[in-house]
This record gives C-alpha cells, sequence and structure tokens, in this order.
C-alpha cells in the first residue's frame, strides 16, 4: 500500500493515523518545497491547501517532525534537509 490511498483527486481525504503513513505523506507534502528557497507562511498555506482544506494542521505538522525550519519571528519557512 501506498499513500496514494489516503488521496482522491489529489485532495488528501485525512491524515493518516499510523507514524509509518503520516512519515510518508510529510515526505511527499515536502516535495513541494524546494532546497535553499525561503517561504512565507502565506506561499507554504498556498501550496499546503491544494493538497487539505485544514492547511495550517499540515503546515504544523511539518514543522514539528522537522520537514519545514521556522524562524525565530515565524515568518520564513525553509525545507529541512533530511538526513
Amino acid at each position: 500500500m501506498t499513500i496514494e490511498r489516503f488521496f482522491k483527486d489529489g485532495k488528501l481525504t485525512t491524515i493518516p493515523r499510523k507514524t509509518k503513513d503520516k512519515r510518508l505523506l510529510f515526505e511527499k507534502l515536502s516535495d513541494q518545497f524546494e532546497q535553499n528557497t525561503d517561504y512565507t507562511e502565506k506561499e507554504i498555506n498556498n501550496i499546503l491547501k491544494n493538497y487539505y482544506d485544514d492547511f495550517a494542521i499540515l503546515r504544523r505538522f511539518l514543522v514539528d517532525n522537522d520537514y519545514l525550519v521556522r524562524d525565530d519571528y515565524g515568518t520564513i519557512y525553509r525545507k529541512q534537509v533530511k538526513k
């Protein structure tokens, strides 16, 4: 099974419960962002709302799980380099 089972017509229908599936989701979503590029919160939201209506929760998940990093002021986001 793949992460695609949580999508219908390109939209996320539900956030997976299992950690493994969430990790796959975060990886898929983080692929939408370029390395070494600064994004505003609005730009992040505009990308994520294409996948899920509650884009703020996706943004928080991405930050909380180190897929995106936020500056100290909470205004600039950047894709985290995963090791």
